[in-house]
């Protein structure tokens, strides 16, 4: 009898052991975030990441409560950033805001110190929208066509500017030249801000990009809009030809954004960003600030976008034979 006594007490104190573990690690998860969040941006500031980045950083720092930082890290077309997120601590307060950019790039990497599709966690996406085609003032070209036929009298003669090697910028500059037929040459610079930057002040003639990006210049009337690279024009973008319609036919490219943690961040916790996110996408407040940079909200759950990062750089790895991008 002694002994099944203390055998007794021995059960009842595992699982209360066990029990409290739990509850400590239920309180834990309800309690995220008990400290500051910070948010690494792999692109300088100024871009649609950035400020997209830190409209959602902001909503989210009021709602916890808690201080929600952005941190820009550029570099690489946005892998040094990437790569400074894979090693963190996977406890949800080192977090990766990205956008499309991010599998366009890794798609043309031969080598990077990480996986740059199992290295992260999709927590929530923010936004998307197609992308606009600017060009300098000086360019004797007011429409689509006008430049299309520009370019096909000069071939190789047009700049044009991105982020970076595969970027969003990059392969929408590549697949535009090649659904137009013509030859248009890629200028890369250290972010999209500068790239906008030459743009504006015509180092390069041509730009596609995010609205958020080219805005400062648009308002500055440093630049003309020419197009969009949406199939069919957007209610994002009234009055927009698109680009597909005016020349280049079959062409179109839409942006995302979106924030993911290091592979092995508890479910909890991905579960507990992802709703603190959409919660934010669907006030009033976020969805007028995300409508002054030309996107719209796309919230979706952690189940739906498990596969992003595979799919789409799968997807744009068959993009880059249509644009004859090369693997660097």
């Amino acid at each position: 009898m002694r002994i099944t006594q203390i055998r007794f007490n021995q059960i009842a104190l595992a699982l209360g052991a066990a029990t409290l573990g739990f509850a400590a690690t239920h309180a834990a998860a309800q309690a995220y975030p008990t400290k500051t969040v910070q948010v690494v941006v792999p692109y300088s500031a100024g871009g649609s990441t950035d400020v997209i980045a830190r409209g959602i950083a902001k909503s989210l720092g009021e709602m916890w409560g808690k201080n929600v930082l952005v941190d820009n890290r550029p570099g690489a077309s946005g892998m040094i950033g990437a790569e400074i997120v894979s090693k963190a601590t996977p406890d949800g307060y080192t977090l990766l805001s990205t956008t499309s950019s991010y599998p366009a790039t890794a798609a043309v990497r031969k080598k990077l110190p990480f996986n740059p599709a199992t290295a992260f966690i999709p927590i929530a996406t923010f936004a998307r929208a197609p992308m606009l085609l600017a060009v300098h003032p000086s360019v004797p070209a007011k429409t689509v066509k006008q430049l299309i036929a520009l370019a096909k009298k000069h071939p190789g003669v047009l700049n044009y500017s991105s982020s970076g090697v595969g970027g969003n910028n990059h392969f929408s500059g590549a697949l535009f030249g090649a659904a137009a037929g013509i030859k248009i040459v890629h200028v890369p610079y250290k972010g999209i801000a500068p790239a906008v930057t030459a743009l504006a002040s015509g180092e390069v003639e041509m730009v596609i990009s995010s609205q958020s990006a080219l805005l400062p210049m648009i308002n500055a009337h440093k630049v003309r809009i020419l197009g969009m690279s949406g199939l069919k024009p957007s209610p994002l973008f009234p009055g927009v030809p698109s680009i597909a319609q005016s020349g280049a036919p079959g062409y179109q490219y839409q942006l995302w954004w979106g924030l993911f943690a290091p592979a092995g961040t508890p479910a909890n916790i991905i579960s507990t960003i992802n709703a603190a996110v959409n919660k934010s996408l669907a006030s009033a407040n976020m969805k007028k600030f995300l409508d002054t940079q030309g996107v719209e909200p796309w919230p979706q759950t952690p189940a739906k976008i498990a596969d992003l990062l595979p799919s789409e750089i799968a997807r744009y790895k068959k993009a880059m034979k249509l644009a004859g991008i090369k693997q660097q």
